[in-house]
């Protein structure tokens, strides 16, 4: 998009907010001449945009009174696809205003009953990162769900477990959740009897049921899905001991992926420290992973000490990466010509001198 079709798209901008508009303001505004302001003005004229000349003391440009922006017409699914977007600059610090403005631009145009559900999806969605398209839920499921917690409706669905178990489930949908590349939703399932956990993309059949609920006052859907996250069963379970700060140690292990606490040092009871102790306490580490070759690392980075409970094959992984580090951390090999040795000097004072 050139610079001048960009400053004739802003003018048009600033005319739909409505209210007469002063060449003057027009033109400090888009950063150039009067002039350029009526050339602009006549190419909106020309792409059939009703825009109106006023003469006098308190003259300027507007839009005809009466017209409106014809509807955008989006699918559910492009409009879900452009919110996912805006909803990533809106994360983002340099990307936010101009994310903000797209978005009341889109919600201006888009057909009421969309505009709708789709400031449903704004309202209730909490983002702690933004789903890969590929595991987006139907559109309609998404949308559905959020105006569900908007609302405080029950809901009725169809869903199919990690084991491909298929069950019907009544719930009173608390929160809706973006994290990395799933959607999830939380809330009091009935039939359990307590707060669960689902998958947008293994719900089907989503039904509005009748009647209204009060979620719990200090209910926090993002924390409700990290931690379901973490203690969820994965392929392996483990269990380690790290001596320093929860603070620290959640650096390095995320939320989702490990379950922390606090411990007295050497296993005493939570915040207990010896008389005259003062030392740092220890924190256990509970990690569902379905890989072990990423902890090693984790754990040299934390640079504190630690201890692995289980499983064995971790411990091996942690003692093979200790081999390497020690013999990358060796004395180098001679070089061609070089004696043998640590280049020191025979006393071991120094390196030797210059020849």
């Amino acid at each position: 998009m050139t610079t001048s079709t960009a400053r004739v798209l802003g003018l048009l901008e600033i005319l739909q907010a409505g209210g007469v508009r002063t060449v003057p303001e027009l033109a400090a505004r888009l950063g150039v001449d009067e002039r350029t302001v009526r050339r602009y003005a006549g190419h909106l004229v020309e792409l059939g945009v009703p825009v109106e000349s006023l003469r006098g003391r308190h003259g300027g440009y507007r839009i005809a009174p009466g017209h409106r922006m014809p509807p955008l017409m989006l699918t559910e699914e492009e409009a879900l696809a452009v919110l996912v977007g805006l909803g990533t600059g809106e994360e983002a610090p340099p990307y936010a205003t101009a994310a903000a403005s797209a978005a009341a631009k889109l919600r201006r145009v888009l057909p009421r009953p969309l505009r709708k559900r789709v400031d449903a999806l704004r309202e209730t969605a909490d983002f702690t990162a933004v789903p890969r398209p590929a595991a987006l839920p139907e559109a309609g499921v998404l949308l559905g769900l959020a105006e569900a917690v908007r609302e405080r409706r029950p809901v009725r669905f169809a869903y199919r477990d990690r084991e491909g178990r298929g069950s019907e489930r009544t719930v009173l949908p608390y929160g809706l959740v973006a994290h990395r590349e799933r959607w999830y939703v939380t809330g009091a399932d009935r039939a359990a009897g307590g707060v669960r956990v689902f998958r947008a993309d293994r719900v089907t059949g989503l039904g509005v049921l009748p009647g209204t609920f009060a979620p719990p006052p200090d209910f926090d859907p993002v924390a409700t899905v990290l931690d379901r996250l973490a203690r969820a069963p994965w392929t392996h379970d483990v269990a380690l001991r790290v001596q320093g700060s929860v603070d620290r140690v959640r650096r390095h292990f995320p939320a989702d992926l490990a379950a922390l606490a606090a411990e007295g040092p050497e296993g005493g009871g939570p915040g207990e420290h010896p008389e005259g102790g003062g030392g740092p306490g220890w924190v256990r580490v509970r990690v569902r992973a379905e890989r072990l070759e990423w902890i090693p690392a984790v754990l040299a980075a934390l640079d504190c000490p630690f201890t692995v409970e289980r499983p064995a094959a971790l411990r091996d992984l942690v003692a093979a990466l200790g081999r390497r580090l020690a013999q990358g951390a060796g004395e180098p090999a001679a070089g061609p010509g070089e004696p043998e040795g640590t280049g020191s000097q025979p006393d071991g004072t120094g390196p030797p001198e210059r020849p």
